[in-house]
């Protein structure tokens, strides 16, 4: 999984700009949050400058659109910052699930000629090291971790502030595959379709379903979570499940879940190659500002060894004790 970065860019012309708010970047900004908002993606395309519309054609411009909307939610706030590199406003832009970097550059027509929209870098200071809730790994049944430790080589999500601590698993037969056949459908692979617990008490904070899975082998990076899950616990921790499959989910926003309870199916969607659980914690709800918080699980079977208080790495096969 990567961190969300959205963007549509393309060069522009150097222009000076005072720090104050322009009138014509205030009236572009605003009328594109509007059409944002109402999801007519179409009227924002007409804001482009001729140049942009070249360069991201309308069917593009739609697919990042409805990527962000899906990931982000709706624009409740935006407030202007300051003009960035002589060329763009930037905005701070609170959207319904992410604080995020709305910049805006307009041509002397006004009309937008760069769109940038990435993670806002607040001073969000977190001495959430590892969590301090009890957890048990949220699956029945023995699985390997494909990615998990502290080193590139043992996990490549280290270069990701906040999935830096992430694990990935799926389930291996006794030569080391997760699939029956020949791969090449979801269906041939062991872990898809089996289900996915709440590790503790929590919230449900959000939840995201209805994407399809993919075919094995292809990913959809627009998606990055595919359906997922994201708890809150007591002592402020969130918990990220992602990838399930399509409509599997069986909790909601806002419902508190108990150890063991059922959170759905686990499938193939978003920003993967083959069924299996992505699971992670952080110390905020927001995946771009966030800081990974490393994961112990409580009295669990390694290699066929009991462990208490363990953080599994690449390669453990792992199951709950009896």
């Amino acid at each position: 999984m990567k961190q969300l970065v959205f963007s549509l860019v393309i060069l522009i012309p150097f222009y000076g700009f005072s720090q104050a708010e322009s009138e014509a970047y205030k009236q572009v900004a605003a009328q594109f949050e509007t059409h944002y908002n109402a999801e007519n993606y179409e009227k924002i395309f007409k804001l482009f400058s001729t140049e942009m519309k070249s360069a991201l054609p309308l069917e593009q411009t739609t697919a990042f659109l409805k990527g962000l909307q899906i990931q982000a939610g709706k624009i409740q706030q935006r407030t202007f910052l300051q003009y960035e590199n002589q060329t763009y406003a930037a905005y701070k832009t609170k959207f319904e699930r992410s604080v995020l970097k709305l910049l805006i550059s307009l041509d002397s027509n006004s009309d937008i000629n760069g769109l940038l929209i990435k993670p806002l870098q607040e001073n969000l200071q977190s001495q959430l090291k590892r969590n301090k809730t009890d957890l048990v790994l949220p699956f029945k049944e023995e699985w390997t971790v494909v990615w998990g430790g502290d080193t590139r080589e043992l996990n490549y999500h280290v270069e990701n502030p906040a999935q830096k601590n992430a694990f990935d698993f799926v389930i291996t037969d006794e030569n080391g595959k997760s699939y029956k056949t020949n791969g090449k459908t979801n269906e041939d692979y062991y872990a898809f379709g089996k289900e996915l617990f709440s590790p503790c008490a929590a919230e449900v904070v959000q939840v995201v379903d209805g994407l399809k899975d993919n075919t094995p082998g292809q990913m959809n990076p627009l998606y990055v979570l595919g359906n997922s899950v994201i708890l809150k616990t007591e002592n402020n921790e969130y918990l990220f499940f992602a990838h399930f499959k399509q409509h599997s989910i069986v909790v909601q926003q806002g419902q508190q879940v108990e150890p063991g309870q059922l959170l759905g199916l686990c499938g193939n969607s978003g920003n993967s190659s083959e069924a299996h659980l992505h699971f992670h914690i952080q110390n905020i709800e927001d995946i771009n500002n966030a800081t990974g918080v490393k994961c112990f699980f409580n009295e669990l079977s390694v290699n066929g060894e009991v462990k208490n208080d363990y953080s599994p790495i690449k390669g453990d096969r792992i199951k709950n004790l009896d």
